[in-house]
């Protein structure tokens, strides 16, 4: 995803984007599980409408009379019919973007039902999104992108409730489609639909009405909840007759899992059948002399991937194009989405690599319920942790541990297996899951070992292909390949929140009377403890101890707050590193540090300057010369357009600790705008000049200042920066 943090304010989005945009639940458990859908549905460009009819065959988990959906705001339902065709009485609800289905004669437990729902409407907005501030489904011109986590059609148990689907859409001739599973396209059949024709409106110059059908529910109001409204009986609607411009495309998956996202409109293609896979990419015009290499990364990715955890589902791979007005990436199965934003020259192969992973964390295997989370985005963001290693070393491996440590710690108030409650969207719940759980899978491969692990990763990928699992699931085959009980490990980390600071003191002894003489000298001993304020803490614990001569090392069972060790040196020691490959998810002073600026830029998406500050600040009585932490209040003040306190704390990162490196080439950047709002155009290019210097090119930098170096920083702009 990334090997240094984001300079820019929309990172915290981004990394929202490649951890999947998880949907807004409902705390109650599951009242059904939706079986199979069958989909039909039009897109109309010009009017950015989506006419759509959902036949959802559902079984119920306890005795039901009423059933919910989630369905985005945007799209209104105008008809709800049982199997026998009678009207049923509805009501919509904007406030948890839901429909609700009365079922008269009620559902018993077990039993299955099918409904159909039509429903019709316009996706162009973030208004309607039923994520605040991100745009999930959307219609134009010349494209669309309809995700899963956009509910633009009706749903449950978003992320666990697994289904087939059989969708058909129809488009625009010249438009392409991109869905998961079996395709097979046809002359377009446009829907009739309770509004007027998209025809007759393509010749209009106002958009098509949207009338209100029988069965379709006035949104309620906020202070009161509505009372459903009967649907009438209503003829059902049949296709009109088959149109020359347009072309419906039909995708049909029979194995459950979550093929809901669909991405359509006007791209160029590229096919490659490498290593076993078939890898077709769509893409715009633009983007054509980047596509080569991204198809050659993701071909390594997956079949490092599959060497690793078995083949997945399917070997079939699209990867495609989205717009930047959304997510910086997505998944879906046989689909990796990119943003526009992410197909550049230097290959962001972190966020494909994890956008990959999913394909088997996820796609293939999905969590029981929300607890579980953690074994789709965690297991992900840690796969993406083990290519990273795999292509460009320990070093580099350690940089992902340090980002997956930060996130782990930013937020552990709640245990990761107490997180069902939470909201999914908060930068709480998204912490827990990505980095907390990819933490606790590092710190599982360091406690069993190469062998035991990696057969543990296989062997529930093998056995759990094509299912939902819970952390039980996969406790117990780790339990089977590790030979010995694991419960006192998951038990401290999924069900305990905090992270040990370890101490150490010690005294040294030498061996022997003299050691002037190298045969004669028997070497040293040291005998001291390592402490931390963990009661029930039980970990191994790596120490490695630094002498005159060759260093040693020695492991160490760490067990409650106070643990003893003797280490035999015949060097004479020099100095005592607890944990130094970093195995231990632990509360280091530089993880405090970035841990609180995690929290801040957090505060900063949420639009709370102020708290955001506060937090930086907190950073900064930690290391007064942090790069990082002047950076982002820089950050704050270039928002707020208190330009001279931005370019001050802008300073201020060029002349601390330089870490990360990126905060100098961006401090340059970002003064240069300053100067160029100001007017101050001979300073700005000189800021520019100096960023180009740097030669550093995180988030394409070099590019960045050389065109400001062509032409002035507009203002406006720094309210999108």
């Amino acid at each position: 995803m990334r090997s240094a943090r984001r300079p820019l304010r929309c990172a915290a989005l981004m990394l929202l984007g490649a951890l999947l945009a998880l949907p807004s639940f409902a705390a109650d458990k599951a009242r059904i599980h939706v079986d199979d859908y069958q989909i039909d549905a039009e897109i109309v460009p010009r009017w950015h409408r989506l006419i759509g009819k959902a036949r959802i065959k559902f079984t119920a988990l306890e005795d039901i009379s009423l059933v919910s959906f989630e369905l985005h705001n945007g799209l209104r339902p105008t008809k709800v019919v049982d199997e026998s065709g009678h009207a049923l009485s509805a009501e919509r609800v904007t406030q948890d973007s839901s429909v609700r289905v009365a079922l008269p004669s009620g559902l018993s437990k077990g039993s299955s039902m099918t409904l159909t729902l039509d429903y019709d409407g316009t996706l162009q907005s973030v208004d309607d999104s039923p994520v605040q501030g991100l745009k999930l489904a959307s219609i134009g011109e010349d494209e669309a992108y309809l995700l899963y986590a956009g509910r633009w059609f009706p749903m449950v148990g978003y992320g666990t409730n697994r289904f087939t689907a059989t969708i058909n859409l129809t488009v625009p001739a010249n438009w392409v489609v991109i869905g998961s599973g079996r395709e097979s396209t046809g002359a377009g059949v446009a829907m009739a639909a309770a509004a007027e024709p998209p025809q007759r409106a393509e010749s209009s110059n106002e958009p098509p009405p949207l009338k209100r059908s029988p069965g379709a529910v006035t949104p309620p109001r906020a202070a009161t909840r509505p009372t459903p409204k009967a649907a009438k009986p209503e003829t059902a609607s049949a296709p009109r007759a088959t149109d020359k411009n347009l072309k419906t495309y039909s995708f049909v998956w029979d194995q459950p899992s979550f093929p809901g996202t669909i991405v359509a409109g006007v791209f160029q293609e590229s096919t490659s059948n490498e290593g076993g896979i078939t890898l077709k990419a769509y893409y715009k015009p633009e983007k054509r002399e980047y596509v080569g290499n991204y198809i050659e990364t993701a071909v390594k990715e997956f079949s490092f991937f599959t060497t690793l955890w078995g083949p997945p589902l399917s070997t079939k791979l699209t990867l495609v194009q989205l717009p930047d007005d959304t997510l910086a990436a997505a998944w879906a199965p046989e689909i990796v989405a990119l943003a526009s934003r992410s197909l550049v020259g230097k290959i962001n192969y972190r966020l494909l690599a994890n956008t990959i992973a999913h394909q088997w964390w996820g796609a293939d295997i999905s969590p029981a319920t929300r607890s579980d989370w953690w074994i789709s985005d965690g297991f992900a963001r840690y796969g993406e942790a083990r290519y990273v290693g795999n292509v460009a070393g320990a070093a580099a491996y350690e940089e992902v541990t340090k980002d997956m440590e930060v996130g782990a710690l930013a937020y552990d108030t709640v245990p990761l297996s107490n997180i069902g409650r939470m909201d999914p969207f908060s930068p709480e719940f998204q912490s827990l899951v990505t980095d907390k759980g990819a933490i606790i899978l590092n710190m599982l491969h360091w406690v069993m070992g190469d062998r035991a692990f990696d057969k543990t990763m296989r062997g529930f990928a093998t056995q759990f292909r094509g299912k939902a699992a819970s952390v039980d699931d996969f406790r117990g085959v780790a339990e089977q390949a590790h030979g010995d009980k694991l419960t006192w490990f998951f038990s401290q980390w999924l069900d305990s929140t905090g992270a040990p600071e370890f101490k150490t003191k010690y005294t040294v002894y030498r061996l022997g009377k003299s050691c002037n003489d190298p045969a004669k000298c028997k070497g040293f001993r040291i005998v001291g403890e390592i402490s931390q304020d963990l009661d029930l803490f039980r970990m191994p614990v790596d120490i490695r101890v630094d002498t005159d001569g060759k260093s040693e090392e020695a492991k160490i069972d760490v067990v409650g707050t106070n643990s003893a060790f003797t280490v035999e040196t015949f060097g004479r020691p020099r100095r005592i590193v607890v944990d130094p490959e970093n195995r231990v998810l632990r509360n280091a002073s530089d993880v405090k540090i970035r841990a609180a600026i995690l929290r801040g830029q957090g505060l900063v998406q949420q639009n709370d300057l102020a708290g955001a500050l506060d937090q930086f600040q907190r950073a900064l009585d930690l290391n007064k010369n942090s790069s990082l932490a002047h950076y982002r209040v820089a950050e704050v003040f270039f928002l707020q357009h208190n330009y001279q306190a931005a370019a001050n704390a802008y300073r201020d990162a060029l002349n601390g600790d330089g870490e990360p490196r990126w905060t100098e080439v961006w401090s340059h950047i970002r003064l240069g705008n300053i100067f160029d709002i100001t007017g101050q155009r001979e300073r700005a290019t000189n800021e520019y000049r100096q960023a180009i210097q740097t030669n550093d090119d995180t988030q394409g930098a070099l590019e960045e200042a050389r065109k400001y170096l062509q032409q002035p920083f507009a203002g406006d702009k720094a309210k999108n920066s």
